[in-house]
């Protein structure tokens, strides 16, 4: 829901594109020191009271976007309440859950179950999706203005975040690590896993870079302006992306179980941006949205693989930190782009973010398998010692 309505409501409250950019910028930087805390004491302080903790906050922010506070007051609760713009879940709580699912199952099983773990928060990601014309409802229906009808939904962003967090209070035992010694409060990884984790991280980091120019906020603002869709059509379109994310993903765990974790990151992902790349040059709304459907069947099956594959190349103690750092690296470099995204916009052309953006993410595809095709995860290597 956020993806979609947060760029166009801030506009509407009388933000420019470099503030709204801005804003979404800080809200993804307040989740990138988020993570690195998870990431050095989640498993000592307990990984169920880190997600309750981390939900909280999460509620701070959608009550900031509620009340509307001046702008240098609206930015520090957008940092506190680690505001989410980009339509999926950028959260350290994100980052933890990676941590948490291969631990819980074995290898055979560890991409479908992350598989499984994104189809439910993309199937929750479509009907946030659809709930963004409820504005629009609530205008017409209750006689709410404008900025009042978004504000309603805030508030009950921030009420949903509670419910998170009691639910997160019922999470299972078998979800915690054993401690760390005392002398050792964080996690210790091994020296071939730090250059793994430091490659990898690097990578990402270019990927989250133009991923920030494609934020669901800014897409959807970038439609808002073009075209002059209003947002209750906007939320059909991204309803219809969270279920091709959603269906995605479960190809993308019966793919990589043929090709491999990496060929699937990078064959899937690589024509996805050049799909993107061709939304700015569409003649019509009707064209541009068939291309951005068309990139949005193939860019999300580099989800789950992603996440099996880090998980998969370190040993289960240091997945926490490994989740953490290349999570941090993303969106930290999530934040910068999302900022740069507003700038050129502003000062460049309208539509440069797009093209920007898969111009980055194609160059992180050909780099990621250059460097990775050969190293192979557990299950892939078994499988080829089966085969011979």
């Amino acid at each position: 829901m956020t993806g979609v309505v947060l760029g166009i409501y801030l506009f509407r409250a009388g933000l420019s594109s470099f503030t709204i950019g801005l804003v979404i910028g800080v809200g993804l930087a307040g989740s990138a020191l988020a993570t690195v805390v998870v990431s050095l004491a989640a498993d000592r302080f307990g990984r169920r009271r880190s997600l309750v903790t981390l939900s909280l906050l999460s509620g701070v922010g959608g009550f900031a976007l509620a009340i509307f506070p001046a702008l240098p007051a609206l930015l520090f609760l957008a940092f506190v309440g680690m505001l989410n713009g980009t339509g999926t879940d950028r959260s350290a709580s994100h980052a933890l859950d990676q941590a948490v699912i291969p631990g819980l199952v074995p290898d055979s099983k560890r991409t479908w179950s992350l598989a499984l773990y994104n189809v439910l928060l993309d199937g929750g990601g479509s009907l946030g999706a659809l709930a963004a014309g409820l504005p629009i409802v609530l205008q017409r229906q209750l006689s709410y203005s404008p900025l009042g009808s978004y504000r309603v939904m805030f508030f009950g962003y921030a009420f949903l975040y509670l419910l998170v967090a009691a639910s997160y209070l019922f999470l299972s035992p078998a979800a915690e690590i054993a401690k760390p010694a005392p002398s050792h409060p964080t996690a210790r990884i091994s020296p071939q896993a730090k250059k793994i984790i430091t490659r990898l991280t690097a990578l990402f980091s270019l990927d989250a870079f133009g991923g920030g120019f494609l934020t669901d906020a800014l897409v959807a603002y970038w439609f808002f302006r073009r075209f002059g869709v209003p947002e209750h059509d906007l939320g059909f379109v991204f309803f219809a992306v969270h279920i091709l994310n959603a269906l995605s993903h479960l190809g993308a765990a019966w793919l990589a179980r043929r090709i491999g974790l990496v060929n699937t990151m990078v064959f899937t992902h690589l024509p996805s941006s050049l799909f993107l790349m061709a939304v700015p040059f569409a003649p019509s709304f009707q064209w541009a949205v068939v291309l951005f459907l068309c990139r949005e069947a193939l860019v999300e099956m580099d989800v789950p693989t992603r996440q099996s594959y880090v998980a998969a190349v370190v040993a289960p103690s240091e997945r926490t930190l490994a989740s953490g750092v290349t999570n941090l690296a993303r969106n930290v470099f999530w934040a910068v782009g999302s900022a740069v995204a507003g700038v050129l916009m502003q000062s460049l052309a309208f539509s440069a973010p797009l093209l920007v953006g898969g111009g980055a993410k194609i160059t992180y595809d050909a780099l990621l398998y250059g460097a990775f095709r050969k190293l192979k995860p557990p299950e892939e290597r078994r499988s080829a010692l089966d085969h011979q």
